[in-house]
């Protein structure tokens, strides 16, 4: 059976998504039941919500949003990567009100989208530092141009666990692998950095993409951090702009056809249990 640690919803009758309004292909509902159909279908026993970029006035109300989906009768919702706002004075009071919700897994703060330096400041650092000893894992979501942004970041909280979403982000439809290649292979040797493999066919052409394709972006982030150190993600509903959450699951599937057993099993289950006590 398989974890996914990267789940969207999106309910805009429930929250506001400002960054939706310039995404005209993903700016509609994604409902949780829409997706459950499918992934149980796919052998999907558990996932993780990660948060979808909410108005900043809404970031609390996302997590209690996906709290009460996870009570549902067969939810498959397990947990929550919470939004969150380093940068901010605030942070320090909600890290408080978040370590008394055991839901909450863990933090994001999409760095793409934001001025490159904004992880160099003092302030951010400093919070990011909080995490250690919380058990909250930090998701880094970043550019193949800022992965050297990221090691900066991670080298300066070595007791927080960092999660690095979407094999780093490569841009699979130009078939771009450098500097990628090298960034990645570099962030890799921070024992305090775990590698997801997730929904990398929305990076990849649309109309064109094979297993093949997709193959040295996965092969690589596995080969540099190793068995022991990666996660599997669907990234839906963003995977929909690559053909799906079936689609992508046989593409996973397909790619680690010549691991052993206990190979898959790590990628696939066994390290997210690991990492976010699940």
């Amino acid at each position: 059976m398989t974890i996914d640690t990267h789940l969207h919803i999106v309910d805009q009758s429930a929250l506001r998504y400002p960054w939706l309004a310039g995404a005209p292909a993903l700016n509609r509902d994604f409902f949780y039941e829409e997706y459950a159909r499918e992934a149980k279908r796919g052998g999907i026993s558990a996932t993780l919500h990660m948060e979808v970029d909410v108005a900043p006035d809404d970031i609390e109300a996302e997590t209690s949003y996906v709290a009460r989906k996870a009570r549902e009768p067969g939810s498959l919702l397990r947990g929550a990567i919470a939004a969150c706002r380093p940068e901010e004075v605030g942070f320090v009071d909600y890290l408080e009100r978040v370590r008394e919700t055991p839901f909450v897994k863990g933090f994001r703060r999409v760095l793409h989208v934001v001025r490159d330096d904004i992880s160099e400041g003092a302030l951010f650092r400093e919070n990011i530092r909080r995490l250690a000893g919380t058990g909250l894992t930090f998701d880094l979501c970043v550019l193949p141009h800022q992965i050297p942004k990221a090691i900066a970041l991670v080298e300066t909280a070595p007791d927080v666990q960092f999660v690095l979403d979407h094999c780093g982000v490569p841009d699979i439809k130009a078939g771009a692998e450098h500097p990628w290649r090298e960034h990645m292979s570099e962030i890799a040797r921070r024992p305090n950095v775990v590698g997801k493999i997730s929904g990398v066919v929305a990076y990849a052409d649309a109309e064109s993409w094979t297993v093949e394709t997709l193959r040295p972006y996965v092969e690589h982030t596995i080969e540099v951090f190793g068995w022991d150190r990666v996660v599997w993600g669907s990234d839906w509903p963003v995977c929909t702009l690559g053909g799906g959450l079936s689609t992508w699951l046989a593409a996973t599937h397909a790619l680690i056809a010549g691991a052993s057993a206990e190979e898959k099993a790590k990628l696939l289950s066994g390290n997210a249990r690991r990492v976010w006590g699940l």
